[in-house]
């Protein structure tokens, strides 16, 4: 058993707060960006976003205070995980995180093969040449579905323009 602090449920209740009040920030702005007013033709685009917007804001407020008020009322002593849970979630979170950067670049499949290759290396334990063939066979098949029968486009990279896509 790890001697280390856990991490204390206020703390992940502001982080969410945080970060949704971010997220409502971005939608206001870039609601008032786009217009959200009531144009003489109806609600300009960014109309519904800017009340959405604000609704996201009074949720973050809301979290934000509710936690720093229990936080005062019984010192905020409930644990949200224990130090070394905390450090299995970010195994599985920053690989994710990671994949997610990577499809700006390498497009959905080729970052999604390389995903599940290193995953199924790393977690499962496969051998390099089974993950590899996984990985590629699950791209593949995506690729199929999505932008030949549904005739769908997701994001591509390099090698999907090298092939004429």
């Amino acid at each position: 058993m790890s001697t280390d602090p856990p991490i204390q449920t206020r703390w992940i209740e502001l982080l969410v707060a945080v970060c949704f009040a971010v997220a409502g920030v971005v939608v206001v702005l870039d609601s008032q960006r786009v217009g959200n007013a009531w144009g003489s033709d109806g609600p300009q685009p960014g109309y519904f976003p800017f009340y959405i917007g604000c609704l996201m804001l009074a949720g973050a407020a809301w979290v934000f205070l509710q936690t720093c008020w229990r936080w005062r009322q019984d010192g905020g002593s409930q644990v949200f995980a224990q130090a070394h849970e905390w450090r299995l979630m970010l195994k599985m979170l920053l690989p994710t995180v990671a994949y997610l950067v990577s499809m700006a670049w390498l497009g959905i499949y080729l970052s999604s093969s390389l995903f599940i290759a290193a995953f199924m290396v790393w977690q499962g334990r496969y051998s390099i040449a089974k993950s590899v063939l996984v990985g590629l066979c699950i791209s593949a098949a995506l690729f199929v579905l999505f932008e030949i029968w549904f005739m769908l486009p997701l994001p591509k990279g390099p090698i999907e323009t090298w092939l004429g896509y």
